[in-house]
């Protein structure tokens, strides 16, 4: 069975495309056939997986707005197990042609029904926004992880996503669960990392995943090279952090009987 994850925070710069490029190679490198939604007019995601955004001919937005089959416009990545349904800036555009359209909150989930049997895990990075994309994402969801930094201002805003999701939750999807908040960006030297981390987690408790995606510059780079941090090195940090979130995912949804949280490797 499918499991659907929207990656989704308003405020820019906090890792969604770095979460959702990485945990969806890590879950393909764990031999679960994933496939990544670019659902962000940057198209950050489809970049950085190594296509070129100028030159894709179908992508996310012909499915939504000219309903081409998703199948048409998925990509075959270099990464085994791993697919991509790419974004161009067109996506820009979507919101205003979606306005007038009948079940416009829909209109993702319908296209990630046709192909969801051929995949066990579905990850859509979305733009940093509340708009109608988003709100698309979130209904044609099962769950959704926040990304959060362990820097100033890290709750700003998540109060707002909260409530979005919650409405949600109340119109649109009742399925809609919150996977869980994952902490980015942390430094372990920085002793402000480490409040934002105890801030977090005494506000959210069991929300919060035990793996914390530290600051890496092998995670950087990778997206300059059109790979994710594990083709690019695997025995990097980076590449650690989001293996160790993907088999907490995975733990989570019962596909494995082995808690990442007993390995001491996990929390750093």
């Amino acid at each position: 069975m499918c499991k659907i994850i929207a990656i989704a925070n308003q405020k820019g710069g906090v890792g969604k495309t770095t979460t959702s490029i990485n945990l969806a190679a890590s879950l393909a490198v764990l031999e679960f056939k994933t496939l990544i939604v670019d659902a962000d007019p940057q198209a950050n995601s489809t970049s950085g997986i190594g296509f070129d955004p100028r030159t894709i001919k179908n992508s996310i937005y012909e499915c939504i707005i000219n309903e081409v089959p998703a199948k048409e416009a998925i990509q075959k990545t270099d990464t085994p197990n791993l697919d991509l349904l790419p974004a161009h800036i067109d996506l820009v555009g979507a919101e205003i042609e979606m306005i007038n359209l009948h079940d416009r909150e829909y209109k993702m989930k319908a296209v990630l029904e046709k192909v969801k049997k051929d995949y066990d895990f579905i990850i859509i990075d979305c733009s940093p926004s509340l708009g109608l994309i988003t709100i698309n994402a979130l209904t044609g969801a099962d769950s959704v992880i926040i990304p959060v930094q362990c820097e100033y201002f890290a709750l700003e805003g998540l109060g707002k996503l909260l409530n979005t999701i919650k409405i949600v939750q109340n119109r649109l999807n009742p399925e809609l669960q919150i996977e869980g908040i994952l902490l980015t960006m942390y430094d372990v030297r920085l002793r402000l990392s480490n409040q934002v981390v105890e801030e977090v987690r005494s506000h959210f408790e069991d929300l919060v995943f035990q793996t914390i995606i530290a600051r890496n510059t092998r995670l950087s780079e990778a997206p300059s090279f059109g790979v994710s941090v594990i083709m690019h090195d695997a025995n990097s940090k980076g590449a650690i952090n989001y293996l160790n979130l993907a088999r907490e995912i995975i733990y989570k949804n019962g596909l494995s009987k082995e808690n990442p949280a007993d390995k001491t490797e996990v929390v750093k």
